[in-house]
């Protein structure tokens, strides 16, 4: 079962290439963290979401939070990935499924392949608790930007 609003948000670290780790949970609490939990890299849906935060980064800057994108990819193709699309924000490889387990985000079935994360938006405000929640059962359904926008700026 996916976290909701009001829970406390899981602390952890994951890689953004071989040997880069991302302690995304000492970051929270500082500010707030948005987190976008998106099935495969390389997919069309997953590039257009992505693309999205990319090209209107300047918004997302005046919200003073940190983003990060999060696949159950390997470490390399979520950095190849990063660096074809050019983002100005890490994406992060959950291949053990602990994160995408901790936000209850994961398909059980998606398409034979098992443990792959739903699209997903959460924010973690200043309190380290989920101020925003948002799980698709639909992957090929973006995010409300704007909203995640609008719970990130309520909580800096």
């Amino acid at each position: 079962m996916p976290l909701t609003i009001g829970d406390i948000a899981p602390r952890f670290a994951l890689p953004a290439a071989p040997g880069e780790i991302v302690d995304v949970g000492a970051r929270m609490g500082e500010r707030p963290v948005v987190l976008l939990f998106f099935p495969l890299a390389f997919s069309s849906v997953c590039t257009e979401e992505l693309c999205a935060v990319r090209d209107s980064w300047r918004e997302w800057e005046t919200l003073d939070a940190d983003v990060f994108g999060i696949s159950v990819d390997s470490p390399f193709v979520t950095r190849r990935f990063r660096e074809e699309l050019d983002l100005p924000f890490p994406l992060l490889s959950d291949f053990n499924h602990e994160v995408g387990a901790a936000y209850g985000v994961l398909y059980e079935d998606y398409f034979g392949l098992r443990g792959v994360a739903r699209r997903a938006a959460f924010v973690v405000g200043t309190g380290g608790r989920i101020a925003y929640a948002w799980v698709s059962d639909r992957d090929d359904v973006l995010p409300d930007f704007r909203a995640v926008q609008d719970a990130v700026g309520g909580n800096r």
